[in-house]
C-alpha cells in the first residue's frame, strides 16, 4: 500500500506551464479541496485553516490583482518579465486555490491553552503546509498540474477586500492549477548523507 502512495509523492512536481482546461470537472476539484480541509490534522483539533477556490474570471482577476500590487514595488526593468511569468504560468491555468490561516482561531487556542501560546502560530503553519501538500498530491493523482506561490503578504489586504473575507484570515500560499501544458524541469537532489541520519539498533 505504501508503495502506491510514494509513487504519487515521487510524481508530484511544480508545473509552471498550465492551460485553462482540466481533466476533471470543477465540482470534483472543489470536493477534493473540501475533503482535504476537513481531514487535515491540526494542533488540538484547532481547525484554523481556511480555503478559497477561484475559477474563471475570478481566477484571472486574482492574477491581474497580483500584477497591480507588484508593479509599484518591482524593479521597472524586471516588471515585463514578471507580467510574462504571471500570465503564462499562473493566470493561464484553470483556477487557483488560496490557502489561509484564521488568526482568530489561533488566538482562541492561545487563550484556552496559555502554556503553549507561543507555539500555536507555528503549529498553524504546520497545518497549512500539510493541507497544501494533501491538495497537491490529490491534484497530481487526478492529472492536474499545479505549483505553489507566495505573493503574500503583499496581496493579503487586496485579496480579502476583493472576496469580502474576514480580516483575521491571513494568506499563506496560492496554488494555481490546470492542464499540464509542458513537462516539469528535471529534479535535482542533494546527497542523502548530507540530509539524513539513523542512530540506534536496526532490529
Amino acid at each position: 500500500m505504501s508503495e502506491a502512495f510514494f509513487e504519487l509523492v515521487k510524481a508530484r512536481r511544480s508545473y509552471y506551464a498550465l492551460s485553462n482546461k482540466t481533466p476533471i470537472p470543477a465540482d470534483r476539484i472543489t470536493k477534493i479541496v473540501e475533503e482535504a480541509l476537513l481531514f487535515v490534522p491540526s494542533s488540538f483539533n484547532s481547525q484554523s485553516s481556511r480555503v478559497v477556490i477561484v475559477y474563471g474570471k475570478e481566477h484571472e482577476a486574482l492574477w491581474d490583482l497580483v500584477l497591480e500590487v507588484l508593479k509599484p514595488v518591482a524593479p521597472p526593468e524586471q516588471y515585463p518579465r514578471t507580467i510574462e511569468k504571471v500570465n503564462a504560468c499562473f493566470k493561464s491555468g484553470f483556477g487557483t486555490v488560496l490557502f489561509f490561516e484564521d488568526n482568530a482561531s489561533v488566538i482562541d487556542m492561545q487563550e484556552k491553552f496559555p502554556l503553549y501560546q507561543d507555539r500555536f502560530p507555528t503549529w498553524a503553519q504546520h497545518t497549512s503546509g500539510m493541507l497544501q501538500y494533501i491538495v497537491w498530491l490529490a491534484f497530481e493523482k487526478e492529472g492536474l498540474g499545479a505549483s505553489l506561490q507566495h505573493y503574500n503578504p503583499l496581496i493579503d489586504e487586496r485579496v480579502r477586500d476583493k472576496f469580502n473575507l474576514p480580516v483575521t484570515w491571513f494568506l499563506t500560499a496560492q496554488m494555481p492549477f490546470g492542464n499540464i501544458a509542458a513537462p516539469a524541469d528535471p529534479k535535482e537532489f542533494m546527497p542523502m548523507e548530507e540530509r539524513f541520519k539513523v542512530f540506534g539498533s536496526k532490529l
